[in-house]
């Protein structure tokens, strides 16, 4: 989602990871019960979800940052298009992610529910 802007079901379930649909309605459900995502239907369909991350979310680039670092350092990731970016400068494409998510990031549901209570 934070890498490659993925926003609803079917593209993460279409994407080359292959991910059989029990394990990523599994993960997602997860992502959103820790605050790490949220959803929102889609405006052009009710019946979908959009996924976002949350700022919660967001906070996590730094620890996928090393991760895809990681990887790249113990197999071919097949994304050195990606890994060359981080490497050659991390604060400048973590300042990039922040960006790119500021205006997309929204509240998780029990941030939404501390803010009413405010």
């Amino acid at each position: 989602m934070m890498l490659r802007n993925f926003r609803t079901y079917r593209e993460f379930l279409e994407s080359h990871e292959r991910i059989a649909t029990n394990i990523l309605a599994d993960r997602l459900r997860k992502l959103e019960a820790h605050g790490i995502i949220t959803t929102e239907r889609d405006p052009s369909d009710g019946r979908k979800l959009i996924y976002m991350l949350t700022a919660k979310g967001t906070d996590l680039a730094p620890v996928l940052a090393e991760m895809v670092l990681w990887a790249a350092g113990h197999e071919d990731t097949g994304n050195q298009t990606l890994v060359r970016q981080i490497q050659k400068d991390k604060e400048q494409f973590l300042a990039g992610v922040r960006k790119h998510w500021a205006g997309r990031t929204i509240l998780s549901t029990a941030d939404r529910g501390k803010e009413k209570a405010s």
